[in-house]
């Protein structure tokens, strides 16, 4: 999506520091959205400057303890395999069990934006479900196929304290951080540098 193209919620939205692997927010699984915070000018706040820091990032989706908020939330606005865009937030997701007769495992590259620079393929179902709630507390389902679902099913995985480098064999692992430590200076100042040209 080119700058010109911003969504009403990166437009309204502030960008934040988004944490690293190594941050402890990362690594605990977060407390759920309750109904003292649906509805409230705060949570509308906290997903528009998701979805800017999302944006200035390149991001397909990002995760609430990725901006350093312990919450059960992700956003998300990426296109799928299929070219369809996909744009929208989701409170206290539950993954559906898939039964292990029907799950198809698509190993794919993947990345993480609290992981900057590495991509490492990841095997993960071709299809999931997600179930929470929207920002005002009503039921939703979100349903994605290819990479929409692996995208679902990284989101919900921050949220549970998992990285998708949790998920590669150890050598796999240690070379993904030593990428990062190579890359991420750059990575960082890019995601700077379009949030400045943005404003934000």
């Amino acid at each position: 999506m080119g700058d010109g193209q911003l969504t009403p919620e990166v437009e309204r939205g502030a960008v934040r520091r988004i944490t690293i692997v190594g941050e402890d927010v990362l690594r605990r699984r977060c407390e759920p959205v309750t109904d003292a915070l649906f509805g409230t000018p705060e949570l509308d706040r906290l997903i528009d400057d998701m979805f800017a820091t999302n944006h200035v990032a390149h991001g397909a989706a990002i995760a609430a303890n990725q901006v350093d908020v312990d919450l059960q939330l992700f956003v998300y606005d990426m296109e799928d395999d299929w070219g369809v865009r996909h744009t929208g937030h989701i409170c206290n997701p539950v993954l559906d069990e898939q039964p292990p007769a029907e799950r198809r495992l698509v190993d794919e590259m993947e990345g993480c934006l609290s992981v900057p620079g590495p991509y490492k393929s990841v095997a993960r179902a071709d299809h999931a479900v997600v179930r929470g709630h929207d920002k005002d507390g009503r039921p939703i389902v979100v349903e994605g196929r290819g990479y929409f679902a692996r995208c679902l099913q990284h989101e919900t995985d921050h949220l549970y304290g998992r990285l998708y480098i949790d998920r590669l064999a150890g050598r796999e692992r240690r070379d993904a951080l030593r990428e990062m430590e190579e890359l991420k200076d750059g990575v960082l100042a890019r995601r700077a540098e379009l949030a400045e040209r943005l404003g934000k």
